[in-house]
């Protein structure tokens, strides 16, 4: 034991690090339907491996919080500035019933146990995963017309009574989330994260990484012209119904073994080889009105490539897509395909009536000459890239951590959002930015899922790393009560909140709702747990709002309890 505490200490990174390999491995084994998931893992890893005594800087604790909020912000910040309005108020109710029934939770039990100021406020600071509430506890009971001595030992309570509660205090609210209510909801976070996204895309069939369709909606193929002799290539170009949907380019002509220059009014004669490349219901439509088809010919391959032009052009803003393609000159249009449009990351579907926005991102297939042609015109080319905007995503996080150290006096009592919070309001601005100008602020996937996972699972660990010894040596010291008490208090608001949301409120979307129900009890380890459930981003845009609202409304807690307890 003496070794192992030498060798941490000399090294705490080892510690970090060997929380998060042994919490994954233990959050990974399933007993039965039950598993407890890498944040979980990690905290409880932590807990075990703190009982040798492990000295690790706070300093840690808030980078890797920071950096997971501040991704989860930027990656959500489109859709949530789209979402605020009549639509949040359900996760304003949630936000206040967590904060009232936790106060409530909190003074009865205090009463009941006979618990003075300070435990009964670290307690509310720890089973509430509130750190803040420390803070204005403490000021609080500053403020009581006591002796010195007895305003010392209640404001040392505070940190008893939340040593001991948080480490349940985060993983209760993992099982609540992750766990309990599926359960009482009878279905799995992912199928209603894949439902919720599914009506996002309004039909639009959305592919996984590496997935594709069988039946490509673009085609190439090769004739040997025999019917579509003596036509120009404008004419066999005009042999579709002439909608976008069926639309086809003649790309290549090759004529006694030497290529002939494509022009419109170029006339393709018997035995003539020509490539053709468009919707697979126009190509296949025409084929019996051109010639045989050929499986290959030499010199017939076209290199053909996908870019995503961001619309900035005023010509194409605020425009239907009919007004657009009526406009639209067809010799800027000829060879170049629109696979999809994009708004604020999710695909919008392509109506004769839908209105295109500034800032809409659309995927074009052409040739290389081609899709230039076309960028000239409607705005430029976002060239896909793994790196990362540093610049952009410092200043993100600079303001984000400037935002938290704002504080805002209500009276006596000190509101900030703290740096988690001032980091997530940050991302959600520097992520809508970045949906309006794709040429800034790249942040590719991969990069972004790394920062989420390691900033949530390294900072649970740390808080176990921090926590643990002293909480264990705590129970042991001064009995089991207050940490059953802890229970009781962070179970209770948790149930009490998940009735109305489920009954009053009318949540019916499970992904939705754990993500609401997470942020108003402020648990970032349950929003990571319930996120890696989804597969996706829907739990973000509530936990985004109820987080906000929680920061401010779980803060308060401290001088309330303070006064009633």
């Amino acid at each position: 034991m003496e070794f192992l505490h030498y060798l941490l200490n000399q090294s705490p990174e080892l510690a970090l690090f060997l929380s998060l390999a042994v919490g994954y491995w233990v959050g990974g084994i399933h007993f039965g339907k039950f598993q407890l998931g890498g944040v979980a893992g990690s905290l409880l890893a932590a807990v075990l491996i703190s009982q040798v005594g492990i000295t690790i800087d706070n300093g840690i604790k808030s980078v890797l919080f920071a950096l997971f909020i501040y991704a989860v912000g930027f990656e959500s910040g489109p859709q949530f500035f789209r979402s605020l309005g009549r639509q949040s108020i359900r996760e304003i109710v949630m936000a206040a019933v967590m904060a009232i029934s936790g106060l409530v939770t909190v003074i009865i039990a205090a009463k009941l146990f006979n618990l003075d100021k300070g435990i009964a406020a670290g307690i509310a600071a720890g089973s509430m995963t509130q750190s803040a509430v420390i803070g204005t506890a403490s000021a609080a009971i500053a403020k009581l017309s006591l002796p010195l001595d007895q305003i010392q030992a209640l404001q040392a309570n505070v940190a008893v009574g939340y040593a001991v509660t948080y480490i349940f205090g985060s993983f209760g609210a993992i099982l609540m989330c992750v766990n309990v209510l599926p359960w009482i909801m009878k279905r799995s976070i992912r199928d209603d994260a894949l439902k919720a996204q599914a009506q996002l895309l309004a039909g639009i069939k959305g592919y996984g990484p590496g997935e594709q369709p069988a039946i490509a909606p673009l085609v190439g193929r090769i004739y040997r012209v025999d019917q579509a002799s003596g036509k120009t290539v404008e004419q066999v170009e005009a042999l579709h119904p002439g909608d976008d949907a069926s639309a086809f380019t003649v790309e290549r002509i090759k004529r006694g073994g030497a290529l002939v220059g494509v022009e419109p009014n170029a006339i393709l004669q018997a035995g003539d080889v020509v490539l053709i490349v468009g919707r697979r219901a126009g190509v296949v439509a025409v084929s019996g009105q051109i010639g045989t088809e050929l499986t290959s010919y030499p010199d017939m391959d076209v290199v053909a490539v996908t870019r995503d032009i961001t619309i900035d052009n005023p010509l194409f803003v605020n425009r239907t897509v009919a007004d657009i393609r009526q406009a639209t000159h067809p010799a800027l249009r000829h060879g170049v395909y629109v696979v999809e449009v994009k708004r604020a990351g999710r695909p919008i579907a392509l109506q004769a009536d839908t209105i295109i926005a500034s800032g809409d991102m659309v995927t074009l297939y052409g040739t290389p000459d081609d899709i230039q042609r076309v960028a000239k015109q409607v705005g430029p080319i976002i060239v896909a890239s793994d790196k990362t905007d540093f610049v952009f995503h410092g200043f993100g996080l600079v303001v984000g951590l400037l935002i938290g150290m704002l504080v805002v006096r209500l009276g006596a009592i000190p509101l900030t959002l703290g740096s988690g919070g001032g980091a997530l309001i940050s991302g959600l601005a520097f992520g809508w930015y970045r949906s309006h100008h794709m040429t800034r602020g790249n942040l590719p996937t991969p990069a972004s899922t790394l920062l989420r996972d390691l900033g949530l699972a390294g900072f649970v660990a740390v808080v176990g790393l921090q926590s643990g010894l002293q909480a264990v040596e705590t129970i042991a010291s001064r009995g089991i009560s207050i940490f059953l008490v802890g229970v009781l208090v962070c179970i209770v608001p948790l149930l009490i909140t998940i009735a109305v949301g489920r009954y009053v409120l009318r949540y019916d979307n499970l992904a939705v709702f754990a993500g609401a129900l997470s942020g108003a009890r402020s648990a970032n380890p349950a929003f990571g747990e319930v996120l890696d459930k989804a597969g996706n981003s829907i739990p973000t845009v509530p936990f985004a709002v109820t987080y906000a609202l929680a920061n401010v409304f779980l803060t308060l807690l401290g001088p309330l309890v303070v006064a009633f307890a």
